[in-house]
C-alpha cells in the first residue's frame, strides 16, 4: 500500500469515528443543559403563590384601616397593576387576565353586599362544587382523574378495566375531593363566624400547599395507570 492510500484510509476511519462523536457531543450538551420542570414549575412556580395571595393580603390588611369603598378600589389597582406585570414578564394573556376576573368577581361581590367577609364567597361555593363533582365521580367508578388520563392519552384507553389503574385514580379522585372538602369545611365555618382575617389565613394556608400535595398524589396516579394500560 502506498503512502498516498495509507493517508486516505486513515482520514475516512478519522471521518467515520468522528461523525458519531460529533453528534453525540451535542446530544449530551443538550440534555445536561435540559432541566425538566417541577411540579411547582408546571403550578406557576413561586410566582403563582404571590400572584395568588397578595390580592388576598393586600383587601384583609387595606380592610382593616380603610373603609370599605377604599378597600376595594385598592384591591382593584393591585389586581390591575399585577396583571401588566405579568403581561410584561411574557406571561399568557389568558392566565394574567384570569387572576384580574377572579379579583374583579370577588370585589364586585363585596360591592354588592357590603360585606368584607364575601370577598371569599365564591371560593367557597366553588370548593363545595369540587368536592361534590369529585366525590361523585369515585361514587359512580369514573374518578375524575382517571377521565382527564383517558383524554390525554386519547380517550380509548380501557382503563377502568384494569383494577390497579382504577384503585389509583380512586384515591387520587379522593384526595382531591379531601382538599376540596377541606376548604369548604373550614371556610364556612370561618365565614359563618364572620372571621374575615382567618379566612384570608386559611385561604393561603389551605390554597398551593394542599394543592401541591393533591397534585402529587394525581402525578402518582397517572404514572401507575400509564405503565400498567400503555406500556
Amino acid at each position: 500500500m502506498t503512502m498516498t492510500e495509507q493517508r486516505f484510509d486513515r482520514t475516512e476511519s478519522d471521518e467515520v469515528v468522528s461523525a458519531p462523536e460529533a453528534a453525540f457531543g451535542p446530544a449530551v450538551e443538550t440534555g445536561a443543559a435540559e432541566q425538566k420542570p417541577t411540579l411547582l414549575d408546571q403550578m406557576g412556580g413561586p410566582m403563582g403563590f404571590v400572584y395568588s395571595t397578595l390580592p388576598v393580603v393586600v383587601f384583609v390588611a387595606a380592610n382593616a384601616v380603610l373603609p370599605l369603598p377604599m378597600t376595594i378600589s385598592i384591591s382593584i389597582a393591585v389586581g390591575l397593576a399585577l396583571t401588566v406585570f405579568r403581561l410584561g414578564r411574557g406571561e399568557r394573556f389568558a392566565s394574567a387576565i384570569g387572576g384580574l376576573v377572579g379579583i374583579g368577581v370577588a370585589v364586585g361581590i363585596v360591592a354588592w353586599t357590603g360585606s368584607a367577609k364575601d370577598f371569599f364567597v365564591l371560593g367557597i361555593w366553588m370548593a363545595l362544587a369540587g368536592f361534590v363533582v369529585t366525590f361523585a365521580s369515585v361514587l359512580v367508578r369514573r374518578p375524575l382523574t382517571g377521565v382527564v388520563w383517558n383524554l390525554v392519552h386519547g380517550g380509548a384507553r380501557a382503563w377502568r378495566d384494569d383494577p390497579v389503574a382504577l384503585r389509583a385514580h380512586d384515591i387520587a379522585t379522593l384526595a382531591v375531593a379531601a382538599v376540596f372538602g377541606a376548604r369548604f369545611v373550614v371556610k364556612e365555618w370561618l365565614y359563618l363566624a364572620d372571621s374575615t382575617t382567618w379566612l384570608a389565613v386559611a385561604k393561603i394556608v389551605m390554597g398551593t400547599p394542599l394543592t401541591v400535595l393533591a397534585a402529587l398524589v394525581v402525578l402518582w396516579a397517572f404514572r401507575r395507570t400509564t405503565k400498567h394500560v400503555v406500556a
